[in-house]
């Protein structure tokens, strides 16, 4: 059982307002890297971050229908501010990548869903673990080339939290 002032603390953190603003945070940030780092703007750019973001909000959040009003403003405020930036900066984009990105920005809401239910007992929950993972894996590998260091670090982390660690969840 947690603390009220934990509770508080989450409500306050994983709530639709503060991840939108969180997305519109990263995503000027990520654009920004794109653009003036290379190497952290790869990691930025990459769907293995994005997915290990989600999962964090999704299974941090108190139920799955938070989880679902959770991700979805998160993601579109990344989604806005990155493409805003890249057209302030005059920068290059591609249309494919923006409509893969609104793709996974408006389907973010199902795999929060999943995400959410991945950290319950059964072996459904640990087939969507294992979904999780493969896909973060599979993406690095088919839409980027290959798996890079950041990737094996953020996989190690995906696998800690979907496996490893235990959330704890009031019974309703």
């Amino acid at each position: 059982m947690r603390s009220f002032g934990e509770q508080k603390k989450q409500s306050i953190l994983l709530n639709p307002l503060t991840l939108l603003v969180a997305g519109l945070g990263l995503g000027i940030i990520s654009r920004l890297l794109d653009i003036y780092s290379q190497n952290l703007g790869e990691i930025f750019s990459q769907m293995a971050i994005w997915i290990l973001f989600g999962v964090l909000i999704s299974v941090y959040s108190e139920s799955a229908k938070k989880a679902l009003c959770n991700i979805l403003p998160f993601c579109l405020g990344m989604l806005v501010t990155y493409y805003a930036v890249a057209i302030i900066k005059h920068g290059v984009y591609g249309t494919t990548f923006i409509i893969g990105w609104t793709i996974f920005a408006f389907g973010s809401p199902v795999l929060a869903f999943f995400a959410w239910q991945s950290k319950e007992k059964g072996i459904f929950p640990c087939m969507i673990r294992m979904g999780i993972v493969d896909v973060s894996v599979l993406s690095s590998i088919l839409l980027f080339d290959r798996l890079r260091i950041y990737d094996f670090v953020i996989d190690v982390i995906l696998v800690y939290i979907l496996f490893f660690k235990k959330i704890h969840r009031e019974q309703k």
